[in-house]
């Protein structure tokens, strides 16, 4: 059975919205926009969704189900990403389902491979793999502290470039990456579970509190 799908992910500096056709264990990419700004989140992620599915000639009623990236991810960027998600879902009243945003990255690619994305502070979340499948990880690390048993790595080209190994293409999670990092299209979706694996930066007042 084919059922469309509305791609999301605001877990690194690209913001991504796209419309993906899922038929059995094809997917089809209809139209994506990506549009990389860290901090343009909140007002790129709903101009993307609707240029999304403007491109795509679908009508939002036609959406069957909703995929996010939870991350790993800064605070302020990731929330923007699943709590639009969660919006649509429930306005749609159709099943949402998180997955890890490293996973998207991954998948596809063969052999042992690093996936690393910017986590600020001078350190990158990371989680390795083999042919897709995650074997360790996701978790934040300064670089140099990272495991490096992989024969490849990909994600963010700055923080890619940090380890001594070949680069492989994918860069930021993609609209079809998100879609075929779902491992299960028939249960209930599981609730949504943002991965900050640290806390916030920012902190009530001693006041506040």
């Amino acid at each position: 059975m084919s059922i469309l799908v509305l791609a999301i992910d605001t877990a690194t500096p690209a913001v991504t919205a796209g419309v993906v056709r899922l038929d059995g264990d094809v997917t089809e990419l209809l139209a994506e926009h990506v549009i990389v700004d860290p901090r343009a989140h909140a007002e790129r992620l709903t101009p993307n969704i609707v240029g999304a599915l403007a491109d795509a000639e679908v009508t939002v009623d036609q959406v069957d189900a909703v995929v996010v990236g939870c991350g790993p991810g800064p605070f302020t960027g990731l929330r923007v990403g699943m709590a639009t998600a969660a919006a649509f879902g429930h306005a749609l009243g159709v099943p949402v389902r998180g997955v890890c945003s490293l996973d998207a990255i991954a998948v596809g690619t063969a052999g042992e491979v690093l996936v690393v994305t910017d986590a600020r502070r001078r350190e990158v979340y990371w989680a390795r793999y083999r042919d897709g499948a995650r074997v360790d990880g996701p978790a934040v690390n300064a670089a140099v502290d990272v495991p490096v048993s992989a024969d490849a790595v990909a994600g963010s080209p700055e923080h890619a470039a940090l380890f001594d190994l070949p680069r492989l293409a994918p860069v930021y999670p993609s609209a079809v990456g998100l879609v075929r990092a779902v491992s299960d299209w028939d249960g209930e979706p599981d609730p949504l579970v943002p991965m900050y694996l640290r806390r916030p930066d920012a902190k009530p007042s001693a006041a506040a509190r």
